[in-house]
């Protein structure tokens, strides 16, 4: 098992930043990518971005340009550097972590963050 523990979610105006983290504890070995996915009231949950270990990337296309991942292996943690942030961007924020295919260009997530709660508003 994978435990995942979020932090940095909050209030924002627009056009504002946010920084949330992610760290990991337990069975890291089953793992070799982690991720963020955001889901909005009444709306489906939606990928955000993912990072493997050795690095390889994917944005949603909503936030391209606006929102960076990175991650810390020695840490074992994940951020998403939120920039330029929209009123549409306002949702609860789930890390996730699982194994990234090389084939496939995919992560499969298997485990799930409690989330934490990202709005944007005047």
């Amino acid at each position: 098992q994978v435990q995942l523990v979020e932090s940095g979610g909050g209030l924002v105006q627009p056009g504002g930043s946010l920084r949330l983290s992610c760290a990991a504890s337990g069975s890291i070995s089953d793992i070799n990518a982690m991720a963020w996915y955001r889901q909005a009231p009444g709306k489906q949950r939606e990928l955000v971005a993912t990072i493997s270990n050795g690095g390889i990337i994917n944005y949603a296309d909503s936030v391209k340009g606006r929102f960076t991942i990175s991650n810390n292996n020695a840490k074992n943690t994940v951020y998403l550097e939120m920039n330029s942030l929209k009123p549409e961007d306002t949702a609860v924020y789930y890390c996730g972590a699982g194994v990234f295919t090389l084939a496939t260009m995919r992560t499969s997530v298997a485990y799930w963050g409690q989330g934490t709660q990202v709005t944007v508003s005047s």
